[in-house]
């Protein structure tokens, strides 16, 4: 039998409510593949998806600003190899500020006063659960036709991606589970709310905050939320978040921290030409890209995959304590 591999198609999407040339997304979705030694996979490069028992579940990764798909290409791969169809985009946009970057995309009228809580704080996730409907139609003609279950979904991101992720992923069909790295729910001034204020988060699902112990962005951050421009946050924003935005989780929430981890340890490879990894200093490499990475898809997999294992790893019997990679975790 061939052997089973990760491959990925790309796919393109508008994005509503957002102005041309701004207003396209170009995204990678990475499956299960077995190769067939068919003329039509040696002539265009497309390899079928492998047939598994039931259809897949489906991750998907909201980029940091600033940050490429590419960067999170180990992360898709790893959710694959857990069992999951993994999907990762680029989205060009204009942010609040009038700067153009890539990211996660915003709705700044769903993060004010007045309008949050009323939706979710992106157009993104709709335009890419669009996109997988298409592609997963049984006459797309794509290795994904007819293997997608839509109703089993994982929204996550990095930094602002995560942010998103946790405002919006309660408001959007199928969502089963919720992940984020180095994000967090405390609110900016310059949008209108109080210093201090965490937006509470309802995401109908378990919740996965991960987090570096040594993140430089968000301690340089803390002026946009009230705090000194010292580049020292009064607190941590996302134990705050964990602690006091989240609904009780009955145990299945999850704070991950890896005590020596900057803020993108889940970027690998981290293109130094853009984003703010200057703010570290480069003291902080992604030495732990692949240990996010595992927690990530173990959680995935715990809890739209079914998977025992990745349950038994990531829930222990005690409510807090360390893994044997040497990340602390509480459960709430």
């Amino acid at each position: 039998m061939t052997r089973a591999e990760v491959r990925s198609l790309w796919w393109a999407i508008r994005v509503p409510g957002n102005e041309a040339p701004y207003d396209t997304a170009h995204l990678r979705v990475y499956y299960p593949a077995r190769r067939s030694g068919t003329d039509h996979e040696r002539l265009t490069g497309t390899v079928p998806a492998v047939r598994a028992a039931r259809r897949y579940p489906v991750a998907v990764v909201l980029s940091g600003v600033n940050v490429g798909q590419d960067s999170y290409r180990h992360l898709a791969v790893r959710l694959c190899q857990a069992g999951l169809v993994a999907v990762t985009c680029d989205f060009v946009s204009v942010l609040p500020d009038g700067a153009v970057a890539t990211g996660p995309g915003i709705d700044v009228t769903a993060v004010v006063p007045g309008g949050y809580g009323e939706g979710a704080t992106t157009p993104l996730p709709a335009a890419l659960l669009k996109a997988l409907s298409d592609i997963a139609a049984p006459e797309s003609g794509t290795p994904l036709a007819g293997l997608l279950d839509l109703g089993r979904i994982a929204w996550g991101g990095h930094s602002a991606g995560g942010t998103l992720a946790l405002q919006s992923a309660g408001f959007l069909p199928g969502t089963c589970a919720v992940f984020a790295y180095g994000a967090h729910t405390r609110a900016a001034t310059m949008l209108g709310w109080p210093a201090g204020t965490y937006l509470d988060v309802r995401p109908g699902a378990p919740v996965l905050l991960a987090a570096g112990g040594r993140d430089g962005v968000i301690a340089a951050s803390a002026d946009r939320y009230g705090d000194s421009a010292d580049g020292k946050a009064a607190e941590d924003p996302v134990a705050r978040t964990f602690d006091e935005a989240l609904p009780d989780g009955d145990g299945q929430h999850l704070l991950v921290v890896f005590p020596d981890a900057g803020h993108f340890a889940l970027a690998h490879p981290l293109d130094p030409t853009s984003a703010r990894s200057f703010l570290e200093d480069g003291a902080f490499d992604t030495a732990y890209h692949e240990a996010v990475a595992d927690v990530v898809a173990d959680f995935c997999a715990a809890h739209l995959a079914d998977d025992p294992s990745a349950r038994d790893r990531l829930y222990p019997s005690e409510k807090h304590g360390t893994y044997p990679n040497g990340a602390r975790f509480r459960r709430r």
